[in-house]
């Protein structure tokens, strides 16, 4: 987040309206629970990874309007002096349920609820949406990309391409959360507890005279960690220049590290390289690509063309979440004032109440139900969890990201194949349960004979 943007302008102008008239109503302080969850999964995507929960409580635990925040609204316009007042004494008392970061999660399930006052609960909706959408959609887009590669490495390679700072770092975050195996991000690797890799530029080879000058001085400077770029003019004799470099560093005891090649056929060009490294007995030396990589191109490389290739070098496609730019995710009142709400909207309807996630071992089929039900049996467990209470985190909210990254490789371990699978993936079963289908027809029949 850009240093020069306070926290609590992070939002949008409705939200202060709407907080002003809560306010002038008399109902800013009415107790109401919102829910944070997708509408649906993009086309292709099976499932989608949770991220995002600790930034939203971070946003919450510290919101304050300093004077300076007032001072800028005061400059929109519109707003009196008594709401200013009113909004200098906002803090979050409230609590927030959510399933764990790391979790994976299907359309309708709530990946978060907070309770709080009606008009704080109302100011909060932006920011989180903002960090639950981005960073649930970089982890699943780095799980698919990991996933795509078959135990092969993958690392992040996004920082250049991703649409800002803020972004890159975020996805350096979720990198380390899904288990890639690197980022090319210092300011991520270092922050995160990610290995930072990078290889060599194709300027280095150009600020030489000849390939084979760069490649020698570029293995004499990093040795054993040296993976020499090969495609800058021709990849096939990139390759052959290599060798001759890795043989002479031999010579001397070195043995480098391997290749990446970033253009052309990288499934020809791999299979060269690996029986021209074989050949003159480096079958140690790995083969990294990169270059326009996304799932489904990894996807094709390793499964379809059997590619013998060691690891892959994600960019653009892990910093802007493949073709999945967003997620249709929402923010919706569903109780208020202890009265279960919901929005019955056509192609926009919601169940009403709190609600809690019921997944069976055998992940056959979750269940969402009302938050104070028993499980349907010994066999469901419950997916959310209180990590927010009277505004301060609980201990379940201040698990650290190495925890978080363990639940994630217990649950991804356990999710059926089917659903994992990068195109055409088995939709998986989210069922009602029969106490909240029957609050809902109760929620509806009230609206019918409600005065028009």
């Amino acid at each position: 987040m850009s240093q020069d943007v306070s926290p609590a302008l992070l939002l949008d102008l409705y939200e202060l309206t709407m907080a002003d008239a809560y306010r002038t109503e008399g109902i800013a302080d009415d107790r109401a629970t919102f829910s944070l969850f997708a509408r649906s999964l993009p086309e292709s995507w099976g499932y989608l990874v949770a991220a995002g929960l600790a930034d939203c409580l971070d946003w919450l635990e510290t919101l304050r309007f300093e004077p300076s925040d007032l001072a800028a609204i005061e400059r929109l316009g519109g707003f009196s002096h008594d709401f200013l007042s009113w909004l200098s004494q906002v803090t979050f008392k409230g609590s927030v349920r959510a399933v764990r970061e790391g979790s994976i999660v299907f359309p309708g399930e709530p990946i978060l609820e907070l309770e709080g006052s009606l008009a704080t609960a109302q100011l909060a909706e932006t920011f989180l949406l903002n960090q639950i959408t981005l960073q649930t959609g970089l982890a699943t887009e780095a799980a698919r990309c990991r996933h795509a590669a078959q135990g092969r490495s993958v690392i992040d390679f996004s920082l250049r391409r991703a649409p800002g700072v803020d972004a890159g770092m975020k996805l350096a975050r979720c990198s380390r959360l899904v288990g890639l195996d690197g980022t090319s991000n210092v300011a991520g690797a270092d922050r995160y507890g990610l290995p930072a890799s990078g290889t060599m530029a194709h300027s280095f080879v150009q600020a030489h005279d000849d390939e084979t000058t760069a490649f020698r001085r570029f293995a004499e400077t990093f040795e054993e960690r040296a993976l020499l770029l090969v495609d800058t003019y021709d990849a096939e004799r990139g390759i052959d220049r290599a060798i001759e470099v890795a043989l002479e560093m031999r010579e001397r005891q070195v043995e480098l590290r391997g290749v990446r090649i970033d253009s052309g056929d990288l499934a020809y060009l791999s299979r060269l390289a690996r029986a021209k490294l074989d050949a003159a007995g480096f079958p140690h030396l790995i083969i990294f690509v990169s270059g326009g990589l996304d799932e489904h191109r990894i996807d094709q490389l390793i499964r379809v063309e059997r590619a013998p290739i060691d690891g892959f070098g994600v960019g653009t496609s892990l910093g802007s979440a493949g073709d999945v730019p967003t997620l249709e995710t929402v923010y919706k009142l569903v109780v208020h004032e202890g009265r279960p709400v919901r929005k019955t909207s056509v192609g926009k309807a919601i169940w009403p109440g709190a609600k809690q996630v019921f997944r069976p071992l055998n992940w056959s089929g979750d269940t969402l139900a009302l938050a104070d039900e028993a499980p349907p049996s010994a066999n469901h467990l419950p997916q959310m969890e209180e990590v927010m209470l009277e505004g301060a985190r609980t201990a379940a909210g201040a698990r650290p990201l190495a925890q978080a990254s363990d639940h994630f490789e217990a649950q991804w371990g356990e999710v059926p194949e089917r659903i994992k699978r990068l195109s055409h993936p088995a939709p998986y079963r989210v069922t009602a349960s029969n106490e909240l289908q029957t609050l809902t027809r109760r929620v509806d029949l009230a609206l019918a004979s409600s005065p028009a």
